[in-house]
């Protein structure tokens, strides 16, 4: 029987932006060989807490995910950080995933303690909240991705990899 885990990404927001980093490494996942893994792309989410959330809960509810790895780009950083935690309007909610011995398993990968105060944390807000309500053996994390480059991406996509078997 396979994992099912559910993958998002957004749409870009800047006018510099050409595409999402986000989104970007979902097409390559996209084309991996994952054993006994069944993963569902959600890709390309509008730039809008409200309505992101929305079509991500949906989801979630049609199909009951494992895991649910919610991806957003974070142009500033220079690896994959996954973070431990939302806040919104003043009231925080940690993952419930064990990150530390996953991320020593992670070698472009680290821990971050802040979402961004951005749509991305208002997602990942939203979506532990839903699961801590509705489903509480399904599993988030959300994982902010550097601009991908040559040099980076295939250890970015490596991490990923093992990031989705480990939990």
């Amino acid at each position: 029987m396979s994992r099912k885990i559910l993958l998002t990404s957004f749409k870009t927001w800047l006018p510099h932006q050409k595409s999402n980093s986000s989104d970007d490494l979902l097409e390559v996942i996209s084309q991996a060989n994952l054993s006994k893994i069944s993963l569902i792309f959600v890709r390309q989410l509008p730039v809008n807490i409200a309505e992101a959330s929305r079509v991500t809960i949906q989801q979630i509810k049609y199909y009951k995910p494992d895991l649910i790895i919610c991806c957003g780009m974070a142009e500033k950083r220079t690896f994959l950080t996954i973070e431990s935690q939302a806040i919104w309007q003043g009231q925080k909610i940690e993952t419930s995933v064990n990150l530390k011995p996953i991320i020593s398993q992670l070698a472009n990968t680290k821990i971050s303690h802040n979402a961004g105060k951005f749509v991305c944390e208002g997602l990942y807000y939203r979506v532990l909240s839903y699961l801590k309500k509705h489903h509480p053996p399904s599993k988030c994390v959300f994982v902010h991705v550097p601009i991908l480059t040559n040099h980076n991406l295939p250890s970015i996509v490596e991490d990923l990899k093992i990031l989705m078997k480990s939990i």
